[in-house]
């Protein structure tokens, strides 16, 4: 039986149809001429299609807190900020999104709850054997050099930066310090000697906290570690207590001397002023003295007598009954609180 050959598909005609097409031209030609345009158009639809598909691959969105860099034939080309952009698509163009406000964590001699000794153990100033772990918290300030200046900034360079660092600061004090009174200078001082290192190494992070979660003495001396530092716990509070003392003693007795210091002025003043009423009053008896002795001398005898006589008792006495002077004394035998007082006798002239 006959068979029909399929026809054979020349490519160097499909080719040659492309290149001599020509879209200005009539639309003669015949039915063959028709056909190959239709071909053309349809393989020039295609083509703008695809070039307008991979042009739209080049839009891209950056979220706040986010930064795009953008790299053109692989090489840095620029940084954008949050908002839609539109860059060269691949493989004119790639670009890398990093979250530039994302506070990281790094742990140093301790994953989670288990600990690491090998980066945990390090030698204090005075040769001593300290376990210290420690949080690093930080972010990215440069997304250019956090992605192409150093290798794996946020794993192995900051890591071995932050033991190294923080090995450098207890090796420069002593083992008291570190346990108890200099946590937080350690703390700082291995923040600014991190982020020297950092700096120094083109990493694009920015510190932002260094904290020591845990820092103990070896396993074998804790015990007595523990009671040294109760010990300085109990000096700390019994320090205060006598501070707290003091305060409040302080004003009682600031208090009291200027009580019995206003009490001794007052006093002054009375006792100045009573000498000095005295000293006048003397003064003006001895300048009317002056003026008629006998008159004054009989007024001074009158008022002192008046002055002594209410609180004595007197007797009276007749002289016939004896003597011409008889001392009196209470016959009864008790003190009565009274003066004994002589009475002259008259005695007749």
């Amino acid at each position: 039986m006959y068979q029909q050959d399929e026809p054979e598909v020349n490519l160097e005609q499909i080719l040659e149809k492309i290149r001599s097409f020509n879209p200005f031209r009539g639309r003669g030609g015949g039915e063959g001429g028709g056909r190959g345009n239709g071909i053309a158009y349809f393989i020039l639809g295609l083509f703008a299609v695809g070039i307008v598909f991979w042009l739209g691959t080049g839009v891209y969105t950056v979220q706040p807190g986010e930064e795009a860099v953008l790299r053109q034939v692989g090489r840095y080309y620029d940084t954008t900020g949050p908002g839609l952009h539109w860059f060269w698509p691949t493989p004119i163009g790639k670009r890398d999104v990093v979250n530039v406000d994302e506070v990281r964590r790094l742990e140093i001699g301790v994953r989670g709850s288990a600990s690491i000794p090998d980066e945990a153990h390090m030698i204090t100033g005075d040769q001593n054997i300290v376990d210290a772990q420690l949080l690093v918290q930080y972010n990215i300030k440069s997304s250019q050099d956090f992605l192409f200046r150093a290798v794996d900034p946020g794993g192995l360079t900051i890591k071995d930066a932050a033991e190294t660092s923080l090995r450098q600061v207890v090796g420069q004090r002593a083992i008291d310090d570190v346990l108890t009174i200099e946590k937080e200078a350690v703390q700082e001082d291995t923040r600014l000697k991190l982020q020297e290192l950092l700096d120094l190494y083109q990493t694009g992070i920015q510190v932002t906290e260094v904290k020591l979660l845990n820092v103990r003495p070896p396993e074998q001396v804790q015990d007595a570690f523990d009671d040294v530092v109760r010990a300085r716990e109990d000096k700390d509070r019994i320090i205060n207590l006598a501070d707290a003392y003091k305060e409040s003693q302080l004003p009682l007795a600031r208090g009291e001397a200027a009580r019995l210091t206003e009490a001794a002025e007052a006093f002054r003043e009375t006792r100045v002023a009573q000498a000095t009423g005295q000293a006048n009053r003397f003064l003006a008896v001895l300048q009317e003295y002056r003026k008629a002795p006998d008159v004054t001398r009989q007024r001074l005898y009158l008022e002192a007598m008046e002055e002594i006589l209410p609180g004595v008792t007197m007797f009276v006495v007749d002289a016939d009954n004896g003597g011409n002077l008889l001392q009196l004394l209470p016959l009864n035998g008790a003190d009565s609180g009274t003066t004994p007082f002589s009475v002259p006798t008259p005695t007749s002239n």
